[in-house]
């Protein structure tokens, strides 16, 4: 048996708040989530690739936002599925850094009927 400890210190590329997207309401109902994009100043980087993508259940846009001096990203997600019902969804957004050259951002859905007599 051999045992192995490893020490380190442990580095962000990104801070992603939230860091997944719950998407959960009634049908019928509009239901979308923001999610900020913050690159570490350590490590720079801007975002490539499309800005506005449409998948089976969700749809996302990305946009540039800058508080300050910092650079940052807003993604937007929006709930597509028109019945009720779960799915899961991830979003792979592609980067210009060499080290970290795309982020996943998981997207739970979970779209309810409405309950009898239009109450929630």
């Amino acid at each position: 048996m051999l045992y192995l400890t490893v020490i380190g210190n442990i580095n962000n590329f990104v801070r992603i708040i939230p860091n997944r997207v719950t998407l959960r309401g009634f049908t019928g109902d509009p239901i979308e989530r923001t999610v900020k994009i913050i690159p570490e100043e350590k490590y720079p980087f801007k975002m490539v690739g499309d800005r506005t993508v449409r998948k089976k259940y969700i749809r996302y846009e990305l946009e540039e936002a800058r508080r300050s001096e910092k650079p940052g990203y807003v993604l937007t997600v929006a709930n597509l599925k028109k019945g009720k019902g779960r799915y899961f969804e991830t979003i792979r957004l592609k980067t210009d850094s060499k080290i970290r050259p795309e982020i996943s951002i998981r997207v739970y859905g979970n779209i309810l009927d409405r309950s009898p007599g239009g109450k929630k």
